[in-house]
């Protein structure tokens, strides 16, 4: 079965074993045409590349490759692994062993099979872990570490000022006519929530929780340390790190960061929303 899809600025086509189910969110970025191919081929098991690996994780193995990477993958609880290899400048294989199969249904473990931020990187896009809000035709992106309360923050603009959310966990950014946007990303986290379509972008939230709502602008060194880590970088690939450097330094030179520390009220969009329409965003 193949099938092509976009995401971004990112064509590609997938060829799988007839009778596998992609991910729902996946199709609502189907496409026409592709540049990129990936095959997904079928084994009993799969042999680790030799030689000393660039990253080693208990669930990911990273090794350099003649074309780029290979990258073998485990999950919790399942038998067997699966290999991604980089064939060529414009094709990647994936093996899979049975107890993987049917994983492919799920969105987050497809993109990792697939390396679509490494994909992604290389054409100026950087991947935010945040809830992606849109109001007013811009976007207002929440980000934080999980738990902290994204996806509750983004619906409450939902409740209290008539946004709405285009994905709860996840944005792809790229710069389109020189501004930077925020564009969907075919994965939702628990939030449901994932809608293929570009806003440009208003700001940036950082979020923590507290006691009382508070909000500052944040300095570019303090932006940078806070977006660094919410953002997927490849950090064993220099290149990609200094690529991924150089993007935010970007981003944050155009677009507002602000720290809201918040409570769970409609207090909190208040602060918010009086900080940006002062004129500091």
């Amino acid at each position: 079965m193949d099938s092509c899809f976009q995401v971004g600025t990112f064509p590609f086509r997938l060829c799988v074993p007839d009778g596998l189910t992609l991910p729902d969110n996946l199709r609502k970025f189907a496409a026409t045409d592709s540049a990129y191919r990936y095959t997904f081929r079928c084994a009993e098991e799969v042999t680790p590349p030799e030689g000393r690996p660039l990253l080693r994780r208990s669930n990911l193995t990273v090794f350099a490759s003649p074309f780029g990477e290979t990258r073998l993958l485990s999950l919790p609880g399942r038998q067997g692994q699966a290999l991604y290899r980089e064939q060529s400048e414009r094709e990647a294989e994936i093996f899979l062993t049975p107890d993987w199969l049917s994983m492919l249904q799920y969105d987050t473990v497809l993109t990792s099979l697939l390396a679509l931020e490494r994909r992604l990187i290389g054409l100026d896009g950087l991947v935010l872990h945040c809830a992606y809000l849109r109001h007013l035709g811009e976007a207002i992106l929440f980000s934080a570490p999980s738990e902290t309360g994204k996806s509750t923050q983004a619906g409450l603009w939902e409740q209290y000022r008539g946004g709405e959310t285009i994905n709860g966990d996840r944005a792809l950014l790229q710069k389109l006519d020189g501004r930077w946007t925020a564009r969907g990303w075919p994965v939702c986290g628990s939030s449901g929530i994932c809608r293929n379509e570009d806003t440009p972008i208003r700001a940036i939230v950082m979020l923590s929780q507290a006691p009382e709502n508070r909000v500052e602008r944040l300095h570019p060194a303090q932006a940078f340390a806070q977006l660094y880590g919410q953002i997927t970088v490849n950090r064993w690939n220099r290149a990609a790190t200094a690529r991924a450097v150089g993007l935010i330094e970007d981003l944050i030179g155009t677009v507002p960061v602000f720290h809201l520390g918040c409570t769970i009220s409609e207090k909190a969009v208040d602060c918010l929303d009086a900080a940006l329409s002062a004129g500091t965003a």
